[in-house]
């Protein structure tokens, strides 16, 4: 079906009271993997591609993000499921701003390397940009501690709700990630969130919240959040893992032919491995989100029916 407007998921995730997840993709498998699993328990999900990695210029070749929109584009609207394509966290507005007009309907501009006036008068203009085109928007307070290296490294500054509050106000954007104890890129284990601070934050701001890190989130934490008001959680890390052990494992078989490890799609094929191992990692997620069975009676551009 086509790209489902992110504020029909939203306002159906906040009335019926679950999450969507934004299950994070890098290729082709990555994609099919994530709508397989998606499709397999009904749910409304999240695509697309982080573009503070697809940005960088110590990249050993240039991207296409043409590419990138058709591609993801492509595959939402090959899924039964309501699906939504999102330009995820990218530090520099004319990618955000290109992104917006090649096939994403949401994009996120992140840079906590300037002051608050700054980014807030960059996300008011990508707001003003984006919205022009049907295309909503998602920001960010806070920026959140990593687990990159195996321990959290960085500060935890929790969101300020009143800081927050006015932000939401000055820009119009669609949604806003909020600091509450989530950690990025955690590798090696989950931890539970401050859940007192998200109550307040989902009381005082009235778009709804995200959740980035969700690898690192305990599923009884993901549970109480989205049961607070939290509609959209974010995972991206765990896929990767869960990918990469398969690939490797696949890799390792002994075979002559090159194609049965790469484009026949029998059980050698190692991005066929890829594939599966992107779904069942999402499998073992989404039900947390309690977006399962959403999707039954769905209606294009309007919500459940």
């Amino acid at each position: 079906m086509p790209l489902e407007p992110v504020a029909n998921l939203m306002a159906d995730a906040r009335h019926r009271g679950y999450a969507v997840g934004y299950f994070e993709n890098w290729n082709l498998e990555s994609l099919q993997g994530v709508l397989d699993a998606a499709e397999a328990v009904d749910a409304p999900v999240i695509v697309g591609f982080n573009g503070e990695f697809l940005s960088r210029t110590e990249r050993r070749t240039s991207e296409r993000l043409a590419l990138y929109g058709a591609l993801g584009k492509a595959a939402a609207e090959s899924s039964p499921i309501p699906c939504a394509l999102v330009f995820n966290e990218c530090p520099k507005d004319s990618w955000v701003l290109a992104a917006a007009e090649l096939g994403f309907n949401l994009v996120m501009l992140v840079d906590q390397s300037v002051p608050y006036e700054n980014y807030l008068a960059r996300v008011k203009g990508i707001v003003e940009f984006s919205h022009r085109r049907a295309v909503a928007v998602e920001a960010e307070l806070d920026e959140l501690p990593s687990g990159a290296s195996g321990r959290v490294e960085g500060e935890t500054k929790l969101t300020d709700p009143g800081l927050a509050e006015r932000f939401v106000h000055d820009t119009r954007v669609d949604l806003l990630a909020v600091s509450v104890g989530n950690v990025h890129v955690r590798t090696d284990s989950e931890q539970a969130l401050n859940l007192d601070h998200l109550a307040t934050l989902c009381e005082r701001i009235p778009v709804p919240l995200v959740l980035h890190g969700g690898s690192g989130i305990s599923a009884e934490s993901i549970r109480e959040a989205v049961r607070l008001g939290v509609a959209k959680v974010n995972y991206g890390t765990y896929l990767k893992q869960r990918c990469l052990t398969a690939m490797r494992a696949a890799v390792a078989v002994s075979e002559n032919n090159p194609h049965m490890m790469l484009g026949l799609g029998g059980p050698s094929d190692v991005m066929v491995a890829a594939r599966l191992a992107v779904r069942d990692a999402v499998l073992e997620r989404i039900e947390a989100l309690g977006c399962c069975g959403k999707a039954r009676g769905w209606s294009t551009g309007k919500g459940r029916s």
